[in-house]
């Protein structure tokens, strides 16, 4: 394994996403003209559900297709995935329906209203596109993915534009972004037949789900507590501050860590192909993430020291005056954003040591930190308060992961020359 091998593999994925990124860049001079910082914020609330339930709807399966002994286990994987998949969003639709029919949407599915039937599909494409996404991750085909990612990306921002300028402001957000997945969703399954899965029995699928448990029983439940984390400004905050308040610190979020997400799924994706192969072959792994990290720092420091000083102006001149207020959450989440790129790229290391159980540990003292920092700031009524305890706390948990990530590697290595 080469750093260089890493470094253009991750490019195939990062750059497959130009076009769409140029496009959703673009988008948003436009877009934060039309749409107000009110409804950005309900399309964060929105947004906010989609991440919690779709880790119901896979239970994390479609990480297991990856560290599958061979091609017909991972089909068989694959396939329970899709079928729980297909399940869990039946039964979020049936729910979805019944509340929205009886009047009885309880917090913030209120203020969503009719939109809230907007949440199973979008759960059933995610779920279906996660699913596809690591099957083609396994045989290397980084280039199907970068162009599924190209095509959410671009067809999701031309949709939230043509439907902002129609005159739906609340709904034109949540409406593009459905649109766009379903569209990668298309995009995957019209090129699934080019990998030649072997077709897998149901009791092969299920054979397969009781032999990878550890993925429901401890990473979703991981993902669970941290996506739920992660979405506490949304979930929780959103009820005792102003929605407009919600959706400045959506926009810095959106530019401050959507970029992180993007490169660590990238590296991540990469990186634990790579990792679990090296395993497999008793082979050493620890040189080329020592190299890695150091590229990544020396690349994204100073980056963040600029971003520090210019964030401010940058969103008002590009975005205007409204949406002034952006930069001082940017400033706060860069630290975060920092730490949570190095962890985050390497965080499928418990999946390919199986410590997953230890590995969850760390996301419950985390939930336990940000549900203290919210709660500090719903009691002083300070929503930057708040977000300026949650930020520091994932960023001592990211620094702390980082760390144990990378001592586990060490061991392992210990016992090859054993």
């Amino acid at each position: 394994m080469k750093i260089k091998g890493i470094v253009g593999e991750t490019a195939t994925l990062v750059s497959g996403n130009v076009l769409a990124q140029v496009i959703t860049l673009l988008a948003y001079f436009v877009l934060t003209r039309i749409y107000t910082p009110d409804d950005y914020g309900l399309f964060n609330i929105f947004y906010s559900y989609i991440e919690v339930l779709i880790i119901f709807s896979t239970c994390k399966y479609e990480l297991a297709i990856v560290v599958a002994d061979d091609e017909r286990e991972a089909s068989a994987v694959a396939r329970f995935a899709l079928r729980l998949n297909a399940f869990v969003s039946v039964g979020l639709l049936t729910v979805a329906v019944l509340l929205w029919l009886t009047g009885a949407l309880p917090g913030n599915f209120a203020l969503l209203g009719w939109m809230v039937l907007l949440i199973p599909p979008m759960v059933f494409f995610c779920g279906t596109s996660r699913i596809y996404s690591f099957l083609y991750n396994r045989f290397h085909r980084y280039a199907m993915i970068a162009v599924s990612d190209n095509v959410n990306a671009g067809t999701g921002a031309v949709m939230k534009v043509v439907l902002g300028l129609l005159g739906f402001s609340q709904s034109g957000l949540p409406v593009g972004t459905v649109i766009g997945q379903a569209a990668s969703n298309i995009n995957y399954r019209l090129r699934l037949r080019s990998l030649a899965l072997p077709k897998a029995t149901t009791a092969e699928g299920k054979a397969a789900a009781r032999k990878h448990r550890n993925f429901p029983f401890y990473v979703a439940t991981k993902d669970l507590v941290n996506t739920f984390s992660s979405n506490l400004p949304f979930l929780w905050a959103a009820l005792y501050f102003d929605r407009a308040e919600i959706g400045l610190y959506g926009l810095a979020l959106t530019f401050t860590l959507q970029p992180v997400n993007i490169l660590s799924a990238a590296f991540e994706r990469v990186l634990y192909a790579r990792t679990a192969e090296a395993v497999r072959n008793h082979q050493p792994a620890m040189h080329l993430l020592r190299r890695f990290l150091v590229l990544l720092l020396a690349v994204a420091m100073p980056v963040c020291v600029l971003a520090w000083f210019l964030a401010e102006p940058l969103f008002v001149f590009c975005f205007g005056d409204r949406w002034q207020g952006c930069g001082i959450y940017v400033q706060v989440l860069l630290p975060l954003a920092l730490l949570g790129l190095c962890s985050t790229s390497l965080m499928f290391i418990p999946n390919v040591f199986s410590t997953q159980r230890t590995e969850f540990g760390f996301f419950l003292v985390l939930v336990v930190l940000r549900v203290t920092a919210i709660a500090v700031g719903i009691g002083a009524g300070n929503f930057l308060l708040a977000i300026v305890l949650y930020a520091t706390a994932g960023t001592l948990i990211h620094a702390s992961l980082l760390l144990w990530y990378l001592w586990q590697v060490r061991r392992y290595e210990c016992t090859l020359t054993s």
